[in-house]
């Protein structure tokens, strides 16, 4: 097969960039693959070009090429077609429609598949007939804002198949966007095995890590290690993560350290990547979020050999953790229940090694290997059903994109209304 993903900028950092380029590289052993780029703003992938896969841009954005694309008019002007509720929008363009339509139109391929919402809807709306057309979904139906949910409502009855990381999020999908004839899966993220040995769980470290963002609640993980010190002070924390966009919380962690007397057991890390060395250099994981979209972090510390002491937030972890067997599950927000969890594996060896090794074997199910055969499996059969004559009828696609004229109009009026409104209110 000729499998081609549509990545909104293969060369930065980030888990949806990390988890395609594990899945492109595992599927390029057998298939054909290509990784295309809508955005390229530096000469390498940050990550490294997976081995064996096709990459290629539409939009250049570095100042120094030849081809620099950022002083077209084009690109100064608001997308119509990437969808205004992703959050990403504003860094599309009329020339990213343009540019994403032609390279749509002129793919050939068994199998294209978008990595978030915004390019699941262009590739709805501009896709010709023939590939397999797949919208992968990295965050949870939950996480997207009304605007988006709306128009993905709309815009994925054209696709052949929604993919989401867990059973849950696909069950939302199937009972709240009621999208006839689409194929629902939930397939996992594939985590490599680390090429560090496991963790032995005798050193007296915990660790936790991920963006320094309010969700992931570290606040609430120091106050839970400010008891676990209480009982046992020749244990510490290590926490890896740097601040985003959306919320930088190191300022706060460092003065909540300080407030509980922690500065001697508890060490904000800062980000590093890749992390797979860092995990062995613990003994027990922990992960306090009010809500995972999936919880990669928790594969990637099982993966390391640790058990995972993790809240048991909507909507990855009791996916991932057997509770008792290879980690614990606590209340959300529960501070307490984060301590006494802990305690339980610092106190006893016997348990914690238990636990680290059943954490080790139960991770090998995300595996890339078995990752990438639940996703060749589901593109054979969706190819073969295609080559059957099965698809979208004409008619059907021309009434779809009837009604989304009119609901672009729709929109771009509420939008025009909000504008004045908005510039009414700041006059």
């Amino acid at each position: 097969m000729h499998i081609s993903f549509l990545l909104h900028n293969a060369y930065g950092i980030g888990g949806t960039i990390r988890t395609t380029f594990t899945l492109a590289r595992t599927l390029a052993e057998q298939h054909d693959v290509e990784i295309v780029s809508v955005f390229r703003h530096r000469d390498a992938p940050v990550l490294g070009a997976p081995e064996g896969v096709t990459m290629r841009h539409l939009v250049d954005l570095r100042k120094k090429s030849t081809t620099y694309d950022g002083d077209a008019a084009e690109h100064a002007r608001p997308a119509a077609v990437f969808p205004r509720g992703d959050s990403r929008h504003r860094q599309y363009s009329r020339l990213t429609d343009a540019r994403i339509a032609a390279h749509l139109q002129g793919l050939d391929a068994d199998v294209v598949v978008g990595t978030r919402p915004g390019l699941n809807v262009h590739i709805s709306r501009q896709a010709p007939r023939g590939p397999v057309r797949i919208g992968q979904e990295h965050l949870t139906l939950d996480s997207h804002n009304y605007r988006l949910r709306r128009e993905i409502a709309h815009r994925y009855t054209l696709l052949d198949a929604v993919t989401t990381v867990t059973r849950a999020d696909a069950e939302h999908y199937r009972s709240r966007l009621k999208l006839p004839g689409v194929r629902i899966e939930a397939i996992p993220n594939a985590v490599p095995e680390p090429a560090c040995p496991p963790a032995g769980g005798d050193l007296k470290w915990v660790v936790a890590a991920g963006r320094m963002h309010r969700v992931k609640r570290y606040d609430l993980l120091v106050r839970a290690f400010a008891q676990v010190t209480a009982a046992r002070p020749d244990w510490r924390l290590r926490i890896y993560g740097g601040g985003d966009a959306t919320g930088d919380e190191q300022d706060s962690l460092r003065a909540l350290i300080g407030e509980l007397d922690l500065r001697d057991h508890v060490f904000l890390m800062g980000s590093v990547d890749p992390m797979e060395a860092e995990w062995p250099k613990g003994s027990i994981a922990a992960v306090t979020s009010d809500r995972e979209s999936f919880g990669m972090t928790i594969v990637e510390a099982m993966r390391g050999g640790l058990p995972v002491v993790a809240t048991d937030c909507p909507l990855g972890p009791a996916e991932i953790i057997e509770d008792g067997a290879d980690g614990r599950l606590v209340p959300v927000g529960d501070t307490d229940a984060v301590a006494a969890a802990l305690l339980q594996l610092i106190e006893d060896d016997e348990l914690r090694h238990r636990m680290g090794r059943a954490a080790l074997s139960a991770s090998a199910r995300f595996d890339p290997a078995r990752i990438a055969e639940r996703h060749e499996s589901l593109f054979t059969e969706l190819v073969a059903r295609g080559a059957r004559g099965h698809g979208h009828s004409r008619l059907r696609t021309a009434l779809h994109r009837g009604r989304g004229t009119v609901l672009d109009g729709a929109y771009a009026l509420r939008y025009k209304a909000a504008d004045v409104l908005r510039k009414g209110r700041t006059a």
